[in-house]
This record gives structure tokens, C-alpha cells and sequence, in this order.
């Protein structure tokens, strides 16, 4: 009886924190989250683009031999590596039992981990939401995505900038902290890393 109680009680919990952050308090990324999780994807994605040793040809000329370039040093990869950066974002989930960054990360969050839980029990949870479309990405997801697409657009230069010519400095100092946040709230930068940062340096 009282591990019943007990379970009653979890759900209870469960159910209502997930419906105060789904209904009335759904809390988007900010700028600063957005800008971070854009250099980890990117960093990533470069990460597995310049893997391969392989040159490629460039050149257009008829009457001369076509030069031959690093592919982890040309344009084609950085091309090859923005695109779908952004979409990327739609693997990750919301953690809401975390109240920083890492809210936004890759995998189940321990909430729906414990719902699907209950669920494979034989327990009845009503999210007010039908259960097939637990595991698709959430509102907060699918707008960050957007968010990212609208900072790409408005940063690549600045992104070109640093794949030429300063690839030795942390992509996170060098687009979010000096440009993209120059004038707004860097806190998040200095939270602890996400899945998927890599080389990350202090700020």
C-alpha cells in the first residue's frame, strides 16, 4: 500500500511539472543557449567532416590543369558542414528536471524515462497530450531550431571568418562571446558543457 502511495505521489509530481513548463510556462532558449548549442553542433559537425585526408579538384579552366586542394581546409567542407547544422537540434529533447543549459541535450530526459516507465507498467498518465507524440520534439525544440537557422543567417560571415582564418581560437568565444553576444548575457557560456561540447576553453 505504501509503495502505492508512494508511485501515486511520484506521478503526481511528474505530471504536474511537466505541465507547468508545457502549458503556461513554456521557457524558449535564449540567445545565449541558442549561440552554444549552434558551436557544438557546428564544432561537431566539422569534427566529422574533417576526418578524410582526401584533396579535391578546383578550377574551371579549360586550357589549364584543375589545382588540387585540402579537403579540410576548402570551402566545400565548411559548406558540407552548416548545412542541416541547425537541424541537428531536432535529435536533442528537454530536460526539464534541469533549470540551466543542459536542459537543452540528447536523450530521454529522466521525467519521460520514469513516464515510459510507468507506462510499460500498466500505469495510466495523462499528459493531456496523446502518448505517440511524447517523443517528438517539443515546441521549445522545434523553435530553438529556428532560432539557430536565424542566427546562421545573420553570423555566417563571421563563422567564414573564423573557418579561414581562426580555427585555432574556441568557436564558442569566437562567435557567441565576441560577436553574436556581444552586448547580451554570456552566463550560459560557463554552465557545464552539453553532450557533444568539444574543446571547450574557459571564458
Amino acid at each position: 500500500m505504501v509503495t502505492l502511495i508512494k508511485l501515486f505521489l511520484l506521478v503526481l509530481y511528474i505530471v504536474k511539472s511537466f505541465c507547468d513548463t508545457s502549458v503556461d510556462g513554456v521557457k524558449y532558449a535564449n540567445k545565449c543557449e541558442v549561440c552554444k548549442i549552434l558551436a557544438i553542433e557546428l564544432e561537431s559537425r566539422l569534427q566529422e567532416t574533417g576526418k578524410t585526408s582526401e584533396y579535391i579538384e578546383i578550377g574551371y579552366s579549360v586550357d589549364q590543369p584543375k589545382k588540387k586542394k585540402e579537403y579540410k581546409k576548402s570551402e566545400l567542407r565548411l559548406v558540407e558542414s552548416l548545412d542541416g547544422v541547425c537541424e541537428r537540434i531536432l535529435e536533442y529533447n528537454i530536460h526539464k528536471e534541469r533549470t540551466d543549459s543542459s536542459r537543452f541535450a540528447r536523450g530521454m530526459s529522466q521525467t519521460f524515462q520514469t513516464l515510459h516507465g510507468l507506462v510499460n507498467k500498466g500505469v495510466k498518465v495523462e499528459l493531456g497530450i496523446p502518448y505517440e507524440l511524447w517523443d517528438k520534439p517539443s515546441v521549445e525544440i522545434t523553435t530553438m531550431k529556428s532560432q539557430c537557422e536565424d542566427l546562421l543567417e545573420n553570423y555566417e560571415s563571421d563563422i567564414e571568418e573564423w573557418y579561414f582564418s581562426h580555427q585555432t581560437e574556441n568557436l564558442m568565444e569566437f562567435l557567441c562571446k565576441n560577436r553574436a553576444l556581444k552586448d547580451d548575457d554570456i552566463s550560459c557560456l560557463k554552465e557545464s558543457p552539453l553532450k557533444g561540447d568539444i574543446g571547450k576553453q574557459e571564458l
